[in-house]
């Protein structure tokens, strides 16, 4: 992922919506949601949702794929996550210590949750 790709994903996720929806789409993962249903989750109208879905297809944040009548949008990980290691890649300057704490705080966000049975 180049500059040019990350300004284009950042840009897409700096609007409250667009913000509101993809996080919506990455708890979902992976199943996704459909895109009525994640109107009204969001708390818009669902052609205002068109319009902040393309914005986020077109910074390829997220993949759209027919189930029947729906069209069921997911959160795309694999960008995500590119985006995310093209921001720190140079983060520690050959210094492991300085991305320590980015690293330890991403991790209990990602961990598989507990069986509490």
């Amino acid at each position: 992922m180049d500059d040019e790709q990350v300004i284009s994903a950042l840009a897409a996720l700096a609007q409250p919506t667009r913000l509101n929806a993809f996080k919506t789409l990455v708890a979902s993962e992976p199943e996704g949601v459909p895109a009525g249903e994640l109107a009204r989750i969001c708390g818009v109208p669902q052609n205002t949702m068109s319009s902040h879905l393309a914005i986020l297809l077109r910074a390829r944040l997220v993949s759209a794929h027919r189930r029947s009548r729906s069209i069921i949008y997911r959160a795309d990980l694999d960008r995500f996550r590119a985006m995310t290691l093209h921001l720190v890649q140079d983060c520690c300057g050959g210094r492991p210590e300085v991305c320590a704490p980015i690293i330890r705080g991403l991790a209990p966000s990602c961990s598989p949750k507990a069986d509490v049975s």
